[in-house]
């Protein structure tokens, strides 16, 4: 199965790439902007450069996209490339050009303009239920054309609902990581109440759950919730993190006012997905917080309390 990944350099993609090229039936494709076609390949993707062919394109440009998705020839593609994943509130112009408009020319390409495709997974996000920003509406609208395309034509397009994903290698700006960079400096960290219930999930079981939906005898337009299933406050992710790292400074907890709007709750809907796809978790909240820190640090002595 060759196996194209738009946005494969990002957060997701960095760990996603290895998995599959691990898989020994699958050959991997990565699609690149074509601004990237001289700069190299981040950790742990430039190690594995001989092992991934890669074609370029600006998604934006429906003939651009076209050709990259000839050059590539996939049976499978993952949709990763979105803008605002850690900037939610990033211009409306720029949200549609790239999370709507790219994703529609990705889509034609794929079932209009080539034959060779079987599956397109795009990635999602439990934010486009409520839409408070314009990343997740933008998501959410595109989502909305795949359902159509799902309906009317029975393209095999397919969703993947990521959940509050964390690991190595995610932005500086995220929560985690601003965290784990404030309690390993032994700083204090100013933030909301953080009362939000999330289900975190980190980036690896990510991963394994976008291989597990390759190739699955999924209706057009169904979504896989990839989650835990547990939830665990805001606020007590910044502790754990603070207890890991030991080294002083606490969470002022409080102390910034909350974004507008947002979901109380949000949590994956797991019995579906290993259903559907038989995949499930395997590392738990403070083995991935855990493995997160001694990625930075090196391995560190002991878990700390919860």
């Amino acid at each position: 199965m060759r196996v194209l990944v738009t946005g494969g350099t990002g957060f997701i993609g960095r760990s996603l790439i290895p998995r599959l090229i691990g898989a020994a039936d699958k050959q991997v494709v990565l699609l690149r902007h074509e601004i990237e076609s001289g700069l190299p390949f981040p950790a742990p993707l430039a190690a594995l450069r001989s092992r991934f062919d890669t074609v370029y394109a600006d998604l934006r440009n429906f003939r651009l996209t076209v050709r990259a998705i000839r050059e590539a020839r996939p049976d499978a593609v993952i949709h990763l490339a979105a803008m605002g994943a850690t900037d939610p509130f990033l211009g409306v112009d720029t949200a549609v050009r790239h999370n709507i408009t790219g994703t529609l020319n990705l889509i034609r390409a794929c079932f209009e303009k080539t034959h060779t495709t079987r599956q397109l997974i795009i990635a999602r996000t439990p934010g486009e239920r409520t839409a408070m920003n314009p990343y997740a509406a933008s998501k959410a609208a595109a989502w909305n054309f795949c359902q159509m395309y799902g309906r009317t034509q029975q393209w095999p397009i397919h969703g993947a609902m990521i959940f509050q994903a964390y690991g190595p290698h995610q932005p500086a700006n995220a929560l985690i990581p601003s965290a784990i960079a404030a309690a390993l400096a032994g700083q204090d960290f100013p933030m909301t109440a953080g009362t939000q219930q999330r289900d975190w999930i980190y980036v690896d079981d990510v991963a394994a759950g976008f291989a597990a939906m390759l190739g699955g005898n999924l209706a057009p337009g169904v979504t896989i919730e990839l989650g835990t299933g547990h939830l665990t406050s805001v606020a007590d992710v910044v502790r754990r993190i603070y207890a890991l790292a030991n080294r002083g400074g606490k969470p002022q907890i409080g102390v910034l006012p909350g974004r507008p709007g947002e979901e109380a709750v949000q949590v994956a809907d797991v019995a579906r997905a290993k259903e559907m796809v038989g995949w499930e978790t395997a590392v738990t909240l403070q083995q991935g917080l855990h493995q997160t820190i001694a990625s930075q640090i090196g391995p560190i002595s002991e878990i700390g309390p919860i």
